[in-house]
């Protein structure tokens, strides 16, 4: 007991807490959750070094010396800089329990990062690569409509592996589509998408259809839903089919999604909503890569270019 007659915490205790905290009221996805988690078990680890028995009795300076230690350790910055966002975090959510006065991770800063322009697909390889799911071999119509869902919507991977039928409104083109933090927003089903999709759900094996009110969309061949693995394999399968090899992952069609609608000259607000992004800083990178194309076609072309 200590002198006010409360059990002394141990130093894992706030951890565990604040990783609750992220399941229970934020909807931290599970890699999230494992991410905090190595990142504040190494933070602990140190702690318990530099002579603190609970993360409450760190200071701004110890923590100071954590951070050059990631520098030392040769870390990547893009690392550093996640782990001290992991830090914060974990201090804010220590003040909110009052187990720390002030949060002495607020005063740290991470090492600056160059943004990397998101990698696309042109619109030529993306009608490549939707045309090589043949909806008369086994998982073709399901592997197609996976792809023209992706690229119409513009859903992230786990977003698309998490929806159910009932989250589909054809008639009205659009789909429910739940975000990070339990955000939920509406994405557009082209007439292709749309074509696509009916023909995956009419030729979808019954004994899917007729599990419970409202089944998975998409299933593998034992009829249960679809990982985000298994939306990666299919990928790397049709991306080799159509000569794109190691050009993309699941994510750059996302990323396809939004620089061909800001290039076509949709309006960036629209962009950000069909997006889920919260902040406009967010979508804004898509406006430098469809800029830079700009660049590079005008120092290509132009005759006083260079």
């Amino acid at each position: 007991m200590d002198s006010g007659g409360r059990r002394p915490q141990r130093s894992g205790e706030p951890i565990e807490r604040f990783l609750r905290f992220l399941s229970a009221e934020k909807a931290a996805s599970p890699l999230t959750l494992k991410s905090y988690r190595e990142d504040l078990l190494q933070l602990d680890e140190f702690l318990r070094s530099a002579g603190c028995r609970t993360p409450g009795e760190a200071t701004t300076t110890v923590l100071r010396r954590f951070a050059a230690g990631l520098h030392a350790a040769g870390y990547a910055a893009s690392t550093v800089a996640r782990k001290l966002a992991s830090m914060r975090s974990f201090y804010a959510f220590g003040q909110r329990e009052g187990w720390v006065r002030t949060n002495p991770a607020k005063p740290l800063r991470g090492p600056r990062r160059p943004r990397k322009l998101p990698r696309f697909l042109t619109g030529d390889e993306i009608a490549r690569l939707l045309a090589t799911p043949r909806p008369a071999e086994p998982g073709g119509s399901r592997d197609r409509a996976i792809l023209e869902l992706m690229y119409s919507s513009g859903c992230r991977v786990r977003e698309l592996v998490g929806l159910d039928d009932r989250d589909l409104d054809l008639r009205n083109a659009t789909v429910r589509i739940r975000g990070k933090g339990r955000r939920e927003r509406l994405g557009i089903v082209g007439s292709h998408a749309r074509d696509a999709i009916r023909h995956w759900l009419a030729s979808r094996p019954a004994t899917t259809a007729a599990r419970g009110a409202s089944p998975p969309l998409f299933t593998n061949k034992f009829g249960r839903r679809l990982s985000v693995r298994g939306v990666a394999r299919l990928l790397e399968k049709h991306l080799a089919a159509a000569g794109l090899a190691g050009k993309a992952s699941p994510h750059t069609l996302r990323h396809s999604f939004a620089t061909h609608l800001l290039d076509a000259g949709a309006d960036i607000r629209s962009v950000q909503e069909l997006l889920g992004h919260k902040s406009l800083v967010t979508t804004q990178i898509y406006t430098h890569v469809t800029t830079s194309r700009l660049l590079d076609a005008f120092d290509k072309a132009h005759p006083r270019a260079k």
